[in-house]
């Protein structure tokens, strides 16, 4: 395209975004509905929600925003509380405030925006506001934080112009916030066009009450009409659209008499129809399937050649093989000064590559494996990172490897739910794994996981119903709709995510083998079962730890994990936890594995609702 083109068309997008999101000017104050963390106290929460109306030390701001609050030092954990701050357009973009945070030693972006703004801002919107990496962040850096916010909207009403952001907690409802903040149902919809409250996740604006008890009108505002701007953002984007349509037919068609670079793919792949023109080089690559002719773009990943797999691999020896799978054997190399994982699969395997290609390079957390690169020469060949300490099956069962501490465990499961909850609900379309299990889930030098093996994953748009797919995965770790059914959904993933935590309390596998020939084998979730339905399970749930442990475990601790286990592996899909809730629960039981008491668990609504089932 035209880069005069280009930029004039990028001009009218963010002017037509602009409109949609109403921002022209700020106003003077919001409130962030902030939800008090376990631990938390008055003084950090102020240090990190500073701004120009609120300072580090001014407790007594809060407080005429928190008449519940009889003093600085009387907060509980658990609760909400109102934070003032100033809401102003953003680059003509949208409504928002940009807070300094300081960061510490190993902070990430989940623990950011989770826990320190208790959900305020995203993983996302770090990402794209700050220069660092989601593994890369500095200590003593600074981050750029986004909340954003509202003004009111006077095609809605002119009687409300103080606004609360209000970040969703699992057990919120349209009804329930409705109650508690006095404002109707309808109000709040109106103001929050389309949202879905049942959502889980996601901030809502509502209508809220200023220091003096009474609600501040809407501030008239100036500029061209919404309606005016519309017309001509619709207007000038038909024009620049069929410009751009009529430069690309012609530039399309020179590219194609002077080749494009192109992978095709089907089903029924060969070798010989298998080709890549073109340099080999840092480049993208398009790759389509002649069922549905679907493409992918591959970017930031480097293209190998075989050449250069096969030297780093000894010829993919087997002294070089470090596992296998089902699409696929795993070879150890060091390729262009990096240690790697080469993942070799079959021609047939293509939609598997394709599959996995497609996630890898489009998903980027701490918590999931990364992508190096790739290789269509031959075989299909992904490169990944290598992670040191194999896959948490093989140090649960295998034998040489020390037993995992119970906190190594707890940190583990921890660690691979933030990488699950990350593609669940902070990635557009949502991602299913569909083939979560403890073989793969790799554990690194500092033995923290990650999540891996992407060639069944699944996309669907958020808040979509079940999808309907053919049957994959692994025996021991599927749903009962999705073994019966096809049905797929996220709740797929958190039930096998379930029978990992069993995994990691007892060290058995999925499908317990009986050791009488005569009897039969039994599901590790049963096995299990039978004994969190005792009315005092103690004694029995310390025969399924793994003996490994010794004594050294808190039972307590264990006990939680396993009714958090229980409650992912319900059979009704609707009742399972979500991942997000499932990374509260165990980031509450990480911060304290020694002294977790049952008061303070089931203090966390997020957890009550975990553990009653709603």
């Amino acid at each position: 395209m035209n880069p005069k083109l280009g930029l004039g068309f990028v001009l009218l997008l963010l002017l037509c975004y602009s409109v949609e999101s109403k921002c022209r000017k700020g106003c003077d104050l919001a409130l962030a509905s902030y939800y008090v963390w376990r631990d938390a106290n008055l003084t950090f929460i102020a240090e990190v929600m500073q701004s120009s109306i609120l300072k580090s030390s001014d407790f007594d701001t809060i407080l005429r925003y928190n008449p519940q609050l009889p003093s600085k030092d009387s907060l509980s954990s658990f609760i909400r509380i109102n934070i003032p701050f100033p809401c102003e357009c953003i680059e003509g973009q949208f409504l928002g405030h940009f807070f300094n945070f300081n960061v510490r030693s190993q902070n990430t972006y989940t623990d950011v925006a989770y826990t320190y703004y208790a959900n305020l801002t995203t993983i996302p919107s770090l990402v794209y506001f700050n220069n660092y990496s989601e593994f890369n962040i500095p200590d003593n850096g600074k981050l750029n934080v986004s909340v954003n916010c509202s003004c009111g909207d006077s095609s809605v009403s002119k009687d409300y112009g103080l606004f609360m952001t209000y970040p969703l907690q699992p057990n919120d409802t349209l009804e329930s916030i409705a109650n508690q903040t006095n404002v109707t149902q309808e109000l709040l919809q109106r103001y929050n066009v389309g949202f879905n409250f049942s959502r889980e996740t996601g901030v809502v604006y509502i209508p809220t009450k200023d220091t003096d008890g009474s609600y501040r009108p809407l501030k008239s505002s100036t500029g061209i009409a919404v309606g005016a701007i519309a017309g001509i953002c619709i207007a000038a984007v038909a024009v620049v659209l069929l410009l751009a349509v009529l430069i690309y037919v012609g530039f399309y068609r020179n590219k194609k008499e002077k080749g494009a670079i192109l992978l095709s793919a089907s089903p029924q792949l060969s070798p010989q129809i298998l080709h890549v023109t073109g340099s080999n080089s840092n480049r993208p690559v398009n790759a389509t399937e002649s069922q549905g002719r679907t493409g992918i773009t591959v970017d930031k990943s480097v293209e190998f050649s075989y050449e250069e797999l096969a030297k780093a691999t000894d010829d993919f020896s087997l002294a070089n093989k470090i596992g296998e799978g089902g699409f696929g054997t795993v070879y150890y190399a060091e390729l262009r000064g990096e240690k790697a994982a080469i993942k070799k699969m079959d021609v047939q395997d293509s939609k598997e590559f394709f599959a996995e290609l497609k996630v890898l390079t489009h998903v980027h957390h701490l918590n999931l494996v990364r992508l190096i690169g790739y290789c269509v020469e031959g075989s299909l060949f992904v490169v990944y990172e290598y992670i040191e300490n194999g896959n948490l099956s093989q140090h649960l069962r295998g034998s040489g490897k020390d037993p995992l501490t119970w906190s190594t465990r707890v940190q583990i499961a921890l660690d691979s739910a933030r990488g699950l909850e990350y593609i669940h609900e902070h990635t557009v379309p949502v991602y299913i794994h569909r083939d979560i299990k403890s073989a793969n889930i790799l554990i690194d030098k500092n033995f923290r996981g990650k999540v891996a093996d992407f060639g069944l994953t699944k996309l669907t748009k958020v808040g979509s119903p079940s999808l309907l797919t053919r049957l994959v995965g692994t025996f021991g770790y599927m749903s009962p709709e999705y073994a019966q059914y096809g049905d797929v959904s996220p709740k797929l993933d958190v039930f096998a995510f379930g029978v990992v935590l069993y995994e990691l309390i007892s060290a058995k596998e999925a499908i317990v083998k009986a050791n009488d020939s005569s009897a039969e084998s039994r599901g590790l979730i049963a096995l299990f079962e039978d004994v969190l339905n005792q009315p005092d399970p103690g004694e029995d749930l310390r025969k399924l730890v793994d003996p490994r442990l010794g004594e050294d475990y808190p039972l307590d601790s264990v006990q939680k994990v396993a009714q958090l286990a229980k409650a992912c592996t319900h059979e009704n899909p609707q009742v399972r936890p979500s991942m997000r809730s499932i990374v509260v629960a165990l980031m509450t039981l990480s911060s304290s594995t020694e002294d977790w008491d049952v008061g303070s668990f089931y203090e966390n609504q997020a957890l009550v609702n975990l553990m009653s089932g709603r």
